[in-house]
């Protein structure tokens, strides 16, 4: 019998930082207050939908959109490690225009994408932050099989659960939109495999950021 899961995506709600254009990574920035009206509007409309469990990334601007949707959904996200952004070295306080100035070389190679690069000062490179974050997901389908759940994260995380779903390579250009506390709908049918339901959702929203269209 086929078990289907369920997964909603969140991004975190905007920090000071997205609206500045700064590279985040593993830095705890918290949510704006933006950010904050954004997961309360997340939270109304996830009020109407049943979770049978929420994970959330362990770093603050994604724990709390969790907790302002958990008070609605009355479910207590479990903090995850695995969902962090991807530690971007180096670059962690620069804004992208930064970044390429003072580390040029560095700065095309994340670019272009150019997998097996790491970033420097400890920065993953983008195949070992793909493996990090698929390993979470195989967690997650191991133990929510035919089940409801909800994942609140990063920007990162995102982009590479689109790319596993859609089959997409990790070198190919962004060419999809990853907006603050929008809500994305994806389900695994085994042994189908995942299906993209709905993605960057944002009509409860007024306005949402996707600081990097393109990378």
């Amino acid at each position: 019998m086929t078990q289907t899961l369920r997964l909603c995506l969140v991004r975190h709600g905007e920090t000071s930082w997205n609206a500045e254009h700064r590279l985040q990574g593993h830095t705890d920035i918290p949510l704006n207050a933006t950010g904050r009206a954004q997961a309360d509007a997340t939270a109304a409309l996830l009020a109407a939908h049943r979770f049978d469990a929420a994970y959330t990334s362990d770093l603050s601007r994604a724990a709390d959109t969790a907790r302002a949707i958990g008070r609605r959904i009355g479910l207590d996200a479990q903090p995850l490690p695995a969902l962090r952004e991807r530690h971007y070295g180096a670059f962690q306080g620069l804004t992208y225009d930064e970044a390429q100035a003072r580390h040029p070389v560095d700065y095309a190679h994340f670019k272009a994408r150019h997998p097996d690069h790491p970033l420097p000062a400890g920065g993953e490179s983008l195949s070992a932050f793909a493996q990090r974050i698929a390993s979470a997901l195989d967690l997650l389908v191991g133990r929510h099989a035919g089940e409801q759940i909800l994942v609140v994260a990063h920007g990162g995380v995102l982009d590479i659960i689109y790319r596993i779903a859609s089959g997409r390579p990790l070198a190919a250009p962004r060419d999809f939109r990853i907006p603050n506390a929008a809500l994305n709908w994806l389900r695994r049918d085994a042994p189908a495999g995942w299906v993209i339901e709905q993605w960057a959702d944002e009509a409860h929203l007024g306005a949402a950021r996707d600081e990097l269209p393109n990378s």
